[in-house]
């Protein structure tokens, strides 16, 4: 039987895995005759097809599929499987057939049983490590790439694959491994070079990733490796040359993942004003970004611009109106904003009004009305939020201190105590509640107790930056962890 001249390639491609190539023919149609030998049923002796006839119609079903007609290879695959299972190049490469299709269901069990009929193969195990992939088996794709590099450790498309997975996985510092290996068998990829940088950051090696990214050719010129040695001079606390680094790489590609990135590093370090600038300019270049909506308002927030974060927010929370987090944000801003500028703060009420368990969210609202020359509806609608704040969450002290303070405004100074004590014993450095509690203790005639809490109001006087300081700390936090 002569052997087919032309060696076919076939590219999986499965979500930003390297191509896994495996060639059905090159794997050779020995495979085919081989398989045909041991025939023992009188009906598939008399009935079955010569092996020149079995030939033709894999090649056949090889050149539709070169020509784009997947359906035709698949019913000639289909055929010749129906009559003589277990032949490996049929079973993978119908396989496959269905990878192109898309239809990882029925792919898996045969890209799976070829794998047993030739346990050898790397390829074969590549491919349907990929399958388990693309299905979201991550445990048992990995597995199949890792027997894949046993088998052929040389295969430098199979290792990257690994480490992709293995990053997927949480498993950095094996994929810094499978990265090297891959690297071995191709020295001049550039690929190669940031993917095993990126895991080695990411492992806690940032010196390593910058040697790494350092002997990289074209490193200067390339804005994944200026984004990646960003990365590596942040972990190693060089904060000034991570700030450099991402601007070159914003210079060189000005993308939105990029603007974000240098953004970002200014957020953290509270360099308030050039975050500011830089998320500016982005807002204008990727208006449907929503992280750089997000880190504007949070650079606005941190240089004190309340007024400047109160839209920004507001604009969030209109187009994802059941968002808890844009609506804490926006509270956060209300709250700190002066009078004049609390145009935007009504969505918050909004908001509050239609997400009764939203305990914090409620209490900013309640707080914000409480807070401007209410009327009585503007009072019943504090107090129904802060009802509602309360039992949401009773253990949340702000809610018990406005409750305390919105009964102190409508003159129940007696019952405006329970609320303050319960919020002074949740946070007992919350020097609202003492100067509060202290003028309460005075108007029900409880002198030396109301001044105990007006010493401890100014002990603990300093708090109210302090507080500004940690809602400050919070939105830095999650705005830098948002991807």
């Amino acid at each position: 039987m002569q052997k087919p001249q032309e060696t076919r390639v076939i590219d999986v491609r499965v979500a930003d895995f390297a191509s896994i190539r495996k060639s059905s023919r090159m794997l050779g149609w020995l495979f085919l005759v081989s398989a045909l030998a041991p025939v023992t049923s009188v009906r598939s002796q008399t009935s079955a097809p010569s092996n020149s006839s079995m030939e033709q119609t894999f090649q056949a079903a090889m050149a539709a599929e070169d020509r784009g007609d997947l359906q035709k290879a698949e019913s000639l695959l289909a055929q010749l499987r129906s009559g003589h299972p277990g032949i490996f190049a049929v079973d993978e490469s119908l396989g496959l057939i269905y990878v192109k299709q898309e239809e990882f269901d029925k792919a898996l069990p045969l890209l799976k049983a070829a794998t047993l009929e030739q346990p050898g193969s790397d390829a074969a195990h590549a491919n349907l490590g990929a399958a388990y992939f693309r299905l979201g088996r991550n445990k048992e794709a990995l597995s199949e790439f890792q027997t894949a590099a046993q088998i052929n450790p040389k295969n430098a498309a199979t290792q990257q694959s690994l480490g992709r997975l293995l990053m997927e996985e949480h498993q950095p510092w094996q994929a810094a491994n499978a990265f090297g290996a891959a690297m071995e068998a191709a020295p001049d990829d550039s690929d190669l070079v940031l993917d095993r940088a990126r895991a080695l950051i990411e492992a806690g090696q940032a010196s390593r990733a910058m040697e790494e990214l350092n002997s990289m050719s074209g490193r200067d010129h390339s804005a994944a490796a200026q984004s990646l040695l960003g990365d590596a001079e942040e972990k190693l606390g060089s904060y000034q040359q991570a700030a450099e680094h991402y601007a070159r790489a914003v210079e060189l590609e000005p993308s939105e993942a990029n603007a974000w990135a240098l953004g970002v590093e200014f957020l953290r370090h509270w360099t308030f004003e050039a975050a500011i600038h830089e998320f500016e300019a982005a807002d204008l270049k990727f208006p449907g970004s929503t992280r750089m909506k997000l880190g504007l308002g949070a650079a606005y927030f941190g240089d004190s611009r309340y007024a400047n974060a109160v839209p920004v927010f507001a604009d969030l929370l209109s187009n994802d109106p059941n968002s808890a987090l844009y609506a804490e944000l926006l509270g956060m801003a209300c709250t700190a904003v002066s009078q004049s500028s609390k145009q935007g703060c009504t969505a918050l009420v909004d908001y509050a009004e239609t997400h009764p368990r939203d305990a914090r969210a409620s209490t900013y609202a309640a707080s914000l009305l409480l807070t401007e020359d209410g009327s009585d509806d503007r009072t019943e609608t504090a107090r129904r939020l802060l009802e509602n704040a309360l039992a949401a969450a009773p253990g949340l002290p702000d809610a018990q201190y406005q409750m305390g303070l919105l009964k102190q405004n409508q003159d129940d100074w007696a019952g405006s105590i329970h609320n303050l004590e319960a919020a002074i014993a949740l946070k007992p450095d919350l020097a609202q509640a003492h100067y509060r509690l202290a003028l309460a203790y005075w108007r029900t005639g409880r002198k030396q107790q109301g001044q105990a809490e007006m010493d401890l109001q100014k002990k603990y006087s300093k708090q109210e930056k302090a507080d500004l300081d940690r809602r400050l700390q919070q939105i830095t936090t999650f705005i830098v962890n948002v991807h």
